[in-house]
C-alpha cells in the first residue's frame, strides 16, 4: 500500500542549510521511503535565489539558464535548459520567494538529490530514495504536474520491454516514468500555497530502488522528440 505524507514544521530554508538533517529532525524515515523535495527548497539552500526586480532582469536570467530558445509567445519562452529540460522560462520561478527575487533551478539536480540522500543516511542510517521535483507543463496536454528533475537511490525509468502483459503478450515499448509518477503523487498533498516542501512516499516497490540512476533518462533525445 502506498502512503503519501507531508513533512510539516520544517524551517524556512536559507543558503547553506542541511536539508536532509532538517527532514530527519521532523520525520521518522524508514528504509526505502522516497523523499520528494521541491526544487525551490533546494534552490534556496544552494544559494540559487537571485535579484531580478524587472522583467528585463528576469528575461536575462532565462537566457543565461538556457541552451537555446525553442519558442516564444509574448512573455513566455519555451527553452532547453543546460540540464536538457524543455520547459517554460528555464524553470525560473517567482512564487514563494521574497519580493524582487527569483529562484533558478538547481545547477545539478541529481547531485542535489544525492547530497540530500547522503545527509539523511549520515544522520539516521536509513537508506531512502530522493527526488527533486518541480512543476512542468506538457506539450500535448493542458495543465501542469510535478515531475522529477533529480533522482538518487530510486529509478528514473522502469523498463518493462520484454516482459509480458496480463494476456501474456510481450511489451515492446513500455517504459514507466516511475520518478515522475512519484513526484506527481507527492504534489497531491503539497499544493501550491500550503508551504509543504517535502513529502514522504512510502510503499514503493522495492525493485525500483537503485544505487545508480540519473534523471536524464527521463528526457527524450531530440531525434525521438516530435515536439521539438
Amino acid at each position: 500500500m502506498i502512503s503519501i505524507t507531508p513533512v510539516y514544521e520544517l524551517p524556512e530554508f536559507q543558503k547553506g542549510m542541511n536539508i536532509g538533517e532538517e527532514i530527519v529532525k521532523n520525520f521518522q524515515l524508514l528504509h526505502n521511503d522516497v523523499v520528494v523535495v521541491t526544487s525551490k527548497v533546494v534552490s534556496k539552500a544552494e544559494g540559487r535565489l537571485v535579484v531580478a526586480p524587472s522583467r528585463s532582469d528576469f528575461e536575462k536570467h532565462v537566457l543565461s539558464e538556457s541552451r537555446r530558445v525553442l519558442r516564444q509567445r509574448g512573455d513566455m519562452m519555451i527553452v532547453e535548459t543546460h540540464h536538457g529540460f524543455i520547459c517554460a522560462n528555464a524553470g525560473i520561478d517567482q512564487s514563494n520567494v521574497p519580493e524582487g527575487y527569483i529562484a533558478l533551478l538547481p545547477k545539478d539536480s541529481d547531485r542535489s538529490a544525492r547530497r540530500i540522500r547522503d545527509q539523511i543516511y549520515a544522520k539516521s542510517g536509513v537508506k531512502v530514495g530522493v527526488i527533486v521535483s518541480d512543476t512542468f507543463g506538457r506539450s500535448w496536454r493542458r495543465g501542469v504536474t510535478d515531475v522529477a528533475l533529480g533522482v538518487a537511490g530510486i529509478a528514473a525509468i522502469v523498463d518493462l520491454r520484454g516482459s509480458l502483459d496480463a494476456n501474456q503478450r510481450e511489451l515492446k515499448v513500455t517504459e514507466v516514468a516511475i520518478a515522475d509518477e512519484i513526484a506527481s503523487a507527492a504534489e497531491l498533498v503539497k499544493g501550491k500555497a500550503s508551504r509543504v516542501a517535502v513529502v514522504v512516499v512510502r510503499g514503493v516497490e522495492d525493485s525500483y530502488f537503485r544505487e545508480s540512476t540519473v534523471s536524464s533518462e527521463l528526457v527524450r533525445v531530440p531525434i525521438e522528440d516530435l515536439f521539438r
